[in-house]
């Protein structure tokens, strides 16, 4: 098949599929916290690197529908909120080979708030991007001598839930210049790069069609500030390099391995399309 027919292809497929605009919605997330009311940023100037893209970020969270939304409202009812319990009970585990825990270098999982608005981040020593499964797997590893968890594995989707939660209400500000310029670049033109027989790109769908309905999917413009996600439809939670997996996937394409260098430098280009957003761990998307 050739290109312009595969081109061709892709836009009959959002020409079809992506047939009425819905507007977001616009109420305000505050969410009920055992701690009292919390009220989070989704809707934003775009950050200056967006703005001859986008004048305005929004959260997915305005794209749901109105029983989605309620959900995440209030934590009794936010069923993500059941694995950051998980991750808490793995935190406080004596799981190392000497029985060495999370706890035990870094008391309590609040040592870990702020650290999910700035990753993906380059470490000074190494000169590595890091995401926050690298970091993770670094204590596994290093400090408690065990073999390392699965990047999209539900152990390591859990302690992402329970370090996430920490920063809960915070504002994305990952760093995009410096030693991490390269790698951002990187992302970015991942991003517009047309993948799979349907010669689809993330801007595809997050830029050029954001609002608009593909299947029944409101699309919104990808912010992964809520991430991990809780997904009903999948009836458990959901990781940024595991949805990466899954949309490279759906534009039949032969995808990259979660945690792979391509889609961490993907992840830091994303993540810093979402400056200036609250972190809402753990967000519920359909």
């Amino acid at each position: 098949m050739t290109k312009r027919l595969t081109g061709m292809m892709a836009a009959v497929v959002l020409a079809t599929s992506a047939t009425a605009w819905a507007e977001q919605a616009t109420d305000t997330l505050e969410i009920e916290t055992e701690n009292g009311a919390l009220t989070l940023l989704t809707e934003v100037p775009a950050p200056a690197h967006l703005q001859d893209a986008l004048d305005t970020i929004y959260s997915g969270w305005l794209f749901r529908e109105a029983d989605t939304r309620s959900m995440q409202k209030d934590d009794f009812d936010n069923p993500g909120m059941v694995f950051v319990d998980k991750g808490a009970d793995t935190w406080n585990a004596a799981m190392g080979a000497n029985g060495e825990s999370c706890a035990g270098c870094h008391n309590g999982p609040e040592s870990m708030a702020g650290l999910r608005t700035v990753t993906p981040r380059v470490d000074d020593k190494t000169g590595k991007l890091m995401i926050m499964e690298d970091y993770i797997n670094g204590c596994v590893t290093e400090r408690m001598g065990l073999k390392k968890w699965g990047t999209t594995s539900n152990t390591m989707k859990e302690m992402l839930a329970l370090i996430a939660h920490q920063s809960r209400g915070e504002i994305v500000n990952v760093a995009i210049d410096g030693a991490a310029a390269p790698f951002w670049k990187q992302g970015q033109e991942m991003y517009y790069t047309r993948y799979g027989q349907l010669e689809l790109s993330c801007a595809s769908c997050h830029e050029e069609n954001y609002g608009n309905y593909i299947r029944a999917d409101h699309l919104s413009q990808g912010q992964i500030n809520g991430m991990p996600t809780y997904r009903l439809k999948d009836a458990g939670l959901v990781s940024t390099q595991q949805r990466f997996k899954g949309c490279v996937r759906d534009t039949r394409a032969e995808t990259f391995n979660p945690g792979s260098d391509e889609f961490k430098a993907l992840e830091l280009y994303v993540a810093s399309r979402g400056n200036g957003l609250s972190v809402e761990g753990v967000s519920v998307r359909p």
